[in-house]
């Protein structure tokens, strides 16, 4: 059996964008991941991430070198100052790629499943054509998100709470899905450690005669379109 990454955890290399949103600031679409931590490693250039979380609203510079996560509900955006490149490392390994993540759309969009499925999804086509579509839906989550920041200010923690709610009303259909997918990856994984562990208390290799490794290939073609920017991929063994 071939192992899984590290922890059930998936990893991708990120170039951020540098499209110019309407207020100013470059970078890419400001969502949450309804599910799943997502974490940074900074391998160069310069930016930020903005965030608005349980805390209140943050913004953390970064520099190559910087490692940053952040925890479910956390609405972040990478801003771009320059050459922005980074290794992301999401927990659960196919739920972010399952859905998991919900874009800042403007409420209405949000409450419409259809709505946002279209607002959502890329279309085939060119490079050029589904460029095009990235940056529409950048700033359209980009919208919704603004007009949150404003909410935040008039309202305070309940604009996100019902940010929150709306995201969770989102992603429900998916939840059978994700439960068996999570229980077949990161469930199993954590029971093969406890199970190991405790052979290895009673004086047993257990799992260490199954030993093996290996090797994600570099998917090919261009870089995906995703929500931040242009992300190298990787598939991984069944």
């Amino acid at each position: 059996m071939n192992p899984l990454f590290p922890g059930g955890v998936a990893v991708s290399s990120l170039h951020v964008y540098d499209w110019e949103a309407e207020d100013g600031l470059r970078g890419g679409s400001p969502h949450l991941h309804t599910a799943s931590s997502e974490g940074y490693v900074v391998t160069a250039g310069s930016g930020e991430v903005h965030t608005v979380s349980a805390a209140g609203r943050g913004i953390r510079r970064l520099h190559p070198g910087d490692v940053v996560w952040f925890s479910p509900g956390t609405v972040h955006r990478l801003v771009n100052h320059g050459g922005l490149d980074l290794l992301v490392v999401m927990q659960n390994a196919g739920l972010p790629e399952a859905g998991d993540a919900v874009l800042t759309f403007p409420a209405d969009v949000l409450d419409d499943p259809e709505a946002y499925a279209r607002a959502a999804t890329l279309p085939d086509g060119t490079d050029e054509e589904r460029e095009a579509a990235a940056r529409a839906r950048r700033d359209l989550a980009l919208s919704g998100y603004l007009e949150l920041l404003d909410d935040l200010e008039a309202r305070g923690p309940v604009a996100l709470a019902e940010l929150h709610a709306r995201a969770a009303r989102l992603v429900q259909p998916r939840i059978a899905r994700w439960q068996r997918l999570w229980e077949s990856t990161v469930a199993a994984e954590t029971a093969r450690t406890r199970d190991q562990l405790e052979r290895l208390g009673d004086g047993m290799p257990g799992l260490l005669a199954d030993a093996a490794v290996a090797r994600g290939e570099r998917r090919s073609g261009p870089r995906a379109f995703g929500m931040c920017g242009r992300l190298q991929t990787w598939d991984w063994p069944a």
